[in-house]
């Protein structure tokens, strides 16, 4: 019995030892990048992992057999917080823990028989890559794009400690179940807003990414056109600037409402009555997501009166100022005014009991917003507008802004939701930031000789869950001057893991190189990524910060390209049983025991036919069995067969009908196959070569030369699905070399017999109907199977009503053209069956053959049919029949009786 798993390590071993998939640069071959999103290292593999780097060795495959010069590799994303919150909970040092995982992730993924170039391996917690990353960030800071400023973090004060957003579990630290609060502490940033204009016109740019991703890219960059309006606090004078895209709600204002992360919300309640309240409602809002805050209507909104009131510039009326759950701080300036023409403004001030009016109408008459159940959000005419009433609500909109700019109470502006990339991370296990605190010089850059900052040995640290572990190694932190060589202090903040792959893809072009992160000239080669392949999860922050990394690095003079992935693929998820795969829903499948059972391959072709890639794919274990079977009926169809395979030429005058029908199905297979490898249809691809397959094993008196070419093809077509077993099969029929590094099949359109495909379908097509005439039947033994072949003037009939039914699509037009030819005698039956093949144009077949070769091709056929029905079986054309079911036949359909 064939052990695919034996068969898989035989064919990993001598990969690795001839080393078949290292690449160079040459510039005399077309490159192709082929890349997957690489992996964290927290633990084992799952499927979903498994699908990417299926759906990628596949592709890389491809592209290598078709000749490009492939560069496909692997690394590790391995910095990050599990590592850290592994320390503090069971004591495990945090880079022998993510070397650990990447030792087992690495072996799980030679096993599955991925083509990576292993010698461009790249890890991010090694010094040689994240000295890079202090490099870059120099350059940055250098640049101006580097700079530090005071921003909010969770805080944990039982900890005393910053936490990270996915530590903050419904407004509770993660570890001790503490309420967090939010402190303000300098920290640095990258200035992401420089690019913000490229990084949107520069989607466009991007055809062959998903619809679906540019959009989510688009509305993260968040570009609007609007203005900033001047109002006044009434009790201090202070002037504060709302934004907003509709100035011509302005007179319909009854309140203004602030963003909870706001400094002035503090400012304004400090020492009043209003102050306890306002830090209660805080504390309530931090425990909402983002998304539960910001969904438009139907949440509860939250927020409480701050005790002061703003002055509306535009008629001087005073309204209340609110803090609000809705209102954002990244967004604007924090501050909203608020009105009766947006739904989120009308269900809160319903809920605090703020008055409302309405200012838009659909004609213009006065509505009365204290009668209204829902906000008024149509466009429509102004009415209690000063000078702005009876025009068109979206007409005002710019001479509103014209107004208020020549008043002084209001600046037309461009806002943007992005806002600068917040780097720093008060954690261990991270790239330090190479930046030195001096009493005499300020903020010091470590000079680039002094690089890498290394992170000192774990042992040297305290990891107890409070405060950032590096800030208790005073080997770390105490450090002299690199200026004056005065007593510094270290900076302790560790870069945001974004940071480290931003950039890893121009690594990948030359992991080993010394001088800077990466060889110009190489990168240059190798660039962009052709295709990139990951989780529709990464489609904002991880591809944003990659563009923008690879822009200011262009403008460093380091990347040659503007953007760095030409094509994005995003597989879909991995289910089972209706639902994703995770431990909580205990539907994991290891692939561990996918590989230990069935082999690697088995998985691979499941996971590739049972969904194209950017679909859902749902595990299914009958469907794993099912590519299992489909597997072994390949190798034994060759392993059965070996003495009627041969590799020399063929003799083209010596092939019957059965041969070139085969050859024809070879040659339309590759074309089909070809057509959807290159389309991302894999699983497509796999059923052509199924059906192949099926007409291999119904090949019975088998040409060699013709087999051997079907086999060799064979092998070939499923290397990208397949590679283990298509090894075994090229070793098994004597080719020379690896099939990984032989050209992928070419097809002769002309080969492509369309006779003889028409011919083996009608022989099939037969077969199969008297399969379901004995099965309705109830007959287990016939004594005769009779097959009557078309009346001869059918066959010009169907001729000329496919001629016909180009021009022409009405029945009775295509009756009365096919009565003024030599058909008009059989005027009765071609008017019965004109419609009937309308009707269903599947009866209507693509190829007609002429009678005699449907009775040459059915009598040749005869010999199998007996063997297979155990009957005599006879062919007669309808002429000659006198049974009324002779009539019944058309071309391509035979007529069937069973005795």
């Amino acid at each position: 019995m064939v052990d695919f798993k034996e068969i898989a390590d035989k064919w990993q071993k001598k990969w690795e030892e001839k080393k078949i998939f290292k690449v160079h640069e040459d510039p005399k071959k077309k490159k192709f990048y082929c890349l997957e999103m690489f992996p964290y290292p927290s633990g084992r593999l799952h499927m979903g992992h498994l699908r990417n780097y299926s759906i990628g060795d596949a592709l890389a495959r491809y592209k290598r057999m078709q000749g490009f010069n492939v560069i496909y590799p692997m690394g590790y994303d391995a910095f990050g917080l599990p590592a850290e919150n592994a320390a503090i909970k069971h004591g495990i040092e945090p880079d022998k823990w993510t070397l650990t995982n990447i030792d087992a992730i690495r072996q799980q993924q030679k096993e599955m028989g991925f083509s990576y170039d292993w010698t461009k391996e790249v890890i991010t917690c090694n010094e040689d890559y994240y000295k890079w990353n202090q490099w870059i960030f120099l350059k940055f800071y250098e640049k101006g794009l580097a700079y530090k400023k005071k921003a909010a973090v969770n805080w944990c004060p039982s900890c005393a400690t910053v936490l990270a957003n996915e530590q903050v579990i419904d407004g509770k630290c993660w570890r001790c179940s503490s309420d967090v609060t939010e402190t303000l502490l300098e920290q640095w940033f990258f200035k992401i807003t420089d690019y913000v204009e490229e990084l949107l016109n520069d989607i466009e740019k991007l055809e062959h990414w998903p619809e679906r991703v540019k959009v989510m890219q688009h509305n993260w960059i968040g570009k609007s056109h609007g203005i900033e309006i001047f109002f006044k606090i009434k009790e201090t004078g202070q002037v504060i600037p709302t934004f907003t895209t509709r100035p011509d709600t302005i007179y319909s204002v009854t309140f203004i409402v602030i963003a909870p992360e706001h400094p002035l919300v503090l400012e304004l309640v400090k020492g009043t009555k209003y102050e306890k309240e306002t830090l209660e409602t805080i504390k309530k809002i931090k425990q909402q997501t983002r998304e539960e805050r910001t969904t438009a209507e139907g949440k509860d909104k939250i927020g409480c009166f701050l005790g002061k009131h703003a002055v509306n510039p535009a008629n001087d009326e005073v309204v209340p100022i609110y803090l609000a759950n809705f209102v954002l701080m990244d967004y604007g300036t924090g501050i909203v005014m608020a009105d009766a023409h947006d739904q989120r403004d009308f269900e809160f001030a319903r809920k605090y009991g703020i008055p409302l009016k309405f200012v838009i109408s659909p004609d213009g008459k006065a509505l009365d917003a204290s009668k209204a159940i829902q906000a008024f959000t149509e466009d429509g005419i102004l009415f209690d507008s000063g000078q702005f009433s009876g025009i068109s609500n979206r007409e005002a909109i710019e001479p509103i802004s014209e107004w208020m700019e020549k008043e002084g109470i209001g600046k037309r502006t461009v806002n943007y939701k992005l806002r600068d990339w917040l780097i720093s991370r008060q954690r261990y296990w991270g790239t330090p930031i190479p930046v030195v605190y001096c009493s005499k010089c300020g903020i010091v850059p470590v000079p680039y000789d002094d690089l890498p900052v290394k992170l000192p040995k774990p042992e040297k640290c305290k990891f107890t869950g409070k405060g950032n572990p590096l800030e208790t190694c005073k080997e770390f932190t105490e450090i002299k001057c690199p200026k004056c060589k005065s007593k510094a202090r270290r900076e302790t903040d560790t870069m945001d893991t974004f940071v480290d792959s931003s950039w890893y893809f121009l690594r990948y072009c030359s992991p080993k190189y010394d001088k800077e992160p990466f060889d110009k000239e190489k990168a240059e080669y190798w660039m962009p990524v052709n295709q990139y392949i990951g989780g529709i999860e990464h489609a904002i922050l991880h591809l944003l910060y990659a563009r923008f990394f690879t822009k200011a690095l262009r403008d460093l003079g380091l990347a040659t390209v503007d953007e760095p992935f030409a094509r994005l693929l995003t597989q879909g998820m991995v289910t089972k049983d209706g639902r994703a795969m995770s431990k909580s829903h205990g539907n994991v499948v290891d692939p561990g025991e996918i590989y230990n059972k069935y082999g690697p391959d088995t998985a691979r072709l499941f996971i590739l036919f049972a969904a194209l890639p950017e679909k859902e794919l749902d595990w299914n274990d009958k469907g794993v069995n099912g590519s299992f079977r489909f597997l072994k009926r390949v190798y034994n169809l060759v392993h059965e067969n070996l003495n009627s395979i041969s590799l020399k030429h063929y003799d083209e005058h010596k092939l019957n009908n059965n041969d070139k029908y085969v050859l024809s199905k070879i040659h339309l297979t590759i074309k089909n196959v070809t057509e959807h490898m290159e389309n991302f249809e894999f699983s497509l691809a796999i059923g052509k070569i199924m059906e192949y397959v099926d007409v291999l094993q119904k090949y019975k008196e088998k040409q060699k030369e013709v087999f051997g070419e079907a086999i060799k093809n064979l092998a070939l077509l499923m290397l990208p699905f397949t590679p283990h077993l298509s090894e075994e099969i090229w070793h098994m029929i004597r080719a020379e070399g690896f099939a990984s590094l032989q050209k992928w099949p070419s097809y002769d359109e002309n080969k492509i017999d369309k006779r003889a495909e028409a011919i083996a379908m009608l022989v099939e097509n037969t077969r199969r109907d008297v399969i379901e005439i004995l099965k309705l039947a109830k007959i287990e033994k016939p004594k005769k199977i009779t097959l009557f072949v078309a009346d001869k003037w059918k066959y010009d009939f169907m001729v000329s009503l496919k001629t016909e039914m180009k021009k022409i699509r009405n029945a009775s037009e295509i009756i009365k053209a096919l009565m003024a030819t030599d058909l008009k005698i059989y005027s009765h039956e071609v008017s019965k069956l004109v419609p009937k093949l309308l009707a269903d144009e599947t009866k209507v077949p693509q190829v007609v053959l002429s009678q005699d070769a449907e009775v040459h091709a059915l009598s040749d056929a005869s010999r199998s049919y007996e063997g297979e029905f155990r009957c005599n079986v006879e062919v007669i054309v309808a002429e000659k029949a006198k049974e009324i079911k002779a009539k019944q036949a058309l071309p391509s359909k035979a007529a069937i009786l069973v005795e």
